[in-house]
C-alpha cells in the first residue's frame, strides 16, 4: 500500500508544481523547511529505516555522517523530548501538545547535508516532506502554503494549485493499517526513527 501512496502523492505533487509555475520556488539547497522537528508515521519512519541501511551499502560514508548527525541530535532532543525517549514515541496528551509547540524549532534535520543543503535520504523521505511547498488544506481548511512560495500570488492562483485534498485521507488510512500490522501507536521523530539499536 505504501508504494502505491508514494506514487500518488509524487503524481500530485508533480501536478501541484507543473499549476504553481513560478509560485513554487522550492529547489535543492533551498532547505528552510528542514529545520525544526516534526511529527512523523511510524510507516515513514520504517521507509527512512530502509533508505539508511541501502545508503549504508552504497556510500558508507555519507550514511556515517548521518548516524554522527542523528547521534548529535538525539543529544539536544532527549532532555526535552515530549515522549518516550526509550522507544522515541511521542506523547499524544494535551500538555505534550503544548510541550511539543516550543519543542526544537531551530532542530536541523538529521538527514539534511548541511553543506549543500539537500537531503541525504530524499527518495525515502516523510510524506510531510513530499507534500511541503503546494498549497494544502489544513485542519481548519484554511489553505496552507510555504512561507518562501506564492508570495505574489493572488487567493485565487493560490486556490487554483491546491495539492489533491484527497491525499490527507488516504496518509491517514495508509498510517492507520501500517500501525495496526506493526502493532505500533503514535507518531515518532526522525532523529529517534534513524537512531542505532542498543
Amino acid at each position: 500500500m505504501q508504494q502505491s501512496l508514494i506514487q500518488i502523492v509524487d503524481a500530485a505533487v508533480a501536478d501541484a508544481y507543473r499549476r504553481g509555475g513560478p509560485h513554487l520556488v522550492c529547489k535543492p539547497g533551498c532547505s528552510q523547511c528542514c529545520i525544526g522537528v516534526f511529527p512523523i508515521a511510524h510507516e515513514d519512519a520504517a521507509r527512512l529505516r530502509e533508505g539508511l541501511e541501502a545508503l549504508e551499502k552504497t556510500d558508507p560514508e555519507r550514511a556515517a555522517r548521518i548516524h554522527t548527525r542523528v547521534a548529535d541530535s538525539l543529544t539536544r532532543l532527549d532532555p526535552r523530548f515530549p515522549g518516550d525517549r526509550t522507544t522515541g514515541i511521542l506523547n499524544e496528551d494535551y500538555e505534550a501538545a503544548i510541550l511539543f509547540e516550543e519543542f526544537a524549532n531551530d532542530e536541523p534535520c538529521p538527514v539534511l547535508d548541511p553543506s549543500t543543503g539537500t537531503c541525504d535520504l530524499y527518495e525515502s523521505r516523510p510524506l510531510l516532506c513530499r507534500t511541503f511547498g503546494p498549497p494544502m488544506r489544513t485542519e481548519e481548511n484554511n489553505l496552507a502554503t510555504c512561507e518562501l512560495c506564492f508570495i505574489h500570488a493572488t487567493t485565487e492562483e493560490i486556490a487554483s494549485c491546491e495539492l489533491d485534498r484527497t491525499i490527507p485521507a488516504q496518509e491517514a488510512a495508509s498510517n492507520e493499517a501500517f500501525n495496526a500490522a506493526h502493532h505500533l501507536h503514535g507518531e515518532t521523530l526522525i532523529a529517534y526513527a534513524l537512531r542505532k539499536p542498543k
